[in-house]
């Protein structure tokens, strides 16, 4: 019998080279046994990175028709970067093995576990879904600019061994108390000033979507951003979670939703922006984003929803 193939699958057969590069201090560090012992299962490579930007680097020079990023975010961040750089993007199939902190991503596109992640790239879906180009920087999660970009700067990798998720949230209501907000002016094809004004906090979304809380998943393969600006107002002095929730939660009247194939981002005035794009911050005054419709052919879980429902 023959598989149903939903629209914009790619191919449903496993086979080929694969290969995985792999963060071994990812999350907590203690995965490598059951990813090595399921990458001998699976017939994959394992290359290990020491530090931040070996993935870059290994997947530049990788000559594989699957690669792995077995990590976090960050990890199949700088994978999906070097297939970029490398120009493989569309003869390469990219695939996640969830070792990280949060793996935000990876439970966006149905894959739980390291097991899950193996079962998927041997004979899961594939689909083609979209990439987004911020000043040339390739990101597959989404853009982050204001409060959390900061706070996720400030976020260290002993933080995130010795708290995990946590260590966002503590660094995020550390940030807020002298956070000032971003004077910005955004800009799309269809509305020559979508929005201009302060910002706390702006998330542009190719896999990832506000809320905070609650599934976040995008949708990946329409071509378009999600983009969501949340006002900046007074907050005084920010003493714990709850007070962070009521600011960037979904209750705030101070939302505004765009969606967008692209957009220019202005940071006006004072100094310039601090922009995450999946992890990797760039500061910048002008950011000109753009998606790459389907360009990503992605392993996905039967939990993957190609069309989310939108968020009111």
């Amino acid at each position: 019998m023959t598989p149903h193939v939903r629209p914009n699958a790619v191919r449903t057969d496993g086979g080929g080279s694969r290969v995985l590069i792999y963060n071994p201090v990812s999350g907590n560090g203690s995965h490598t046994d059951e990813v090595y012992d399921l990458a001998e299962e699976y017939d994959v490579t394992v290359r290990e990175t020491n530090e931040g930007g070996d993935a870059v680097d290994l997947a530049r020079e990788t000559d594989a028709d699957l690669v792995a990023a077995g990590g976090g975010d960050g990890t199949l961040h700088e994978v999906v970067r070097g297939l970029y750089e490398a120009d493989t993007l569309d003869t390469t199939t990219v695939a996640v093995i969830p070792t990280g902190t949060g793996n935000n991503f990876a439970g966006n596109v149905g894959i739980e576990t390291i097991a899950d992640g193996f079962e998927t790239l041997d004979g899961g879906e594939r689909r083609a879904i979209d990439l987004g180009v911020a000043n040339g920087h390739p990101f597959v999660n989404s853009a982050i600019a204001g409060l959390t970009a900061d706070a996720s700067s400030e976020t260290s990798a002993d933080q995130k061994d010795s708290l995990g998720v946590l260590a966002y949230v503590v660094n995020t209501i550390r940030t807020a108390a002298d956070f000032e907000g971003l004077d910005l002016s955004i800009e799309t094809p269809d509305d020559e000033a979508a929005w201009t004004g302060k910002a706390a906090f702006v998330l542009v979304g190719n896999g990832r979507r506000f809320p905070v809380e609650g599934r976040t998943q995008a949708n990946m393969e329409d071509g378009r951003f999600e983009v969501t600006i949340i006002e900046d107002r007074p907050t005084g002095k920010l003493v714990g979670e709850a007070t962070l929730r009521r600011l960037l939660g979904s209750d705030t009247g101070n939302i505004t939703r765009l969606e967008a194939p692209e957009l220019a981002v202005s940071v006006n005035g004072g100094e310039p922006g601090t922009f995450s794009l999946d992890g990797e911050m760039l500061s910048a005054r002008e950011l000109d984003l753009e998606t790459h419709a389907n360009a990503v052919t992605l392993c996905v879980g039967e939990a993957y929803d190609p069309t989310p429902p939108a968020v009111d």
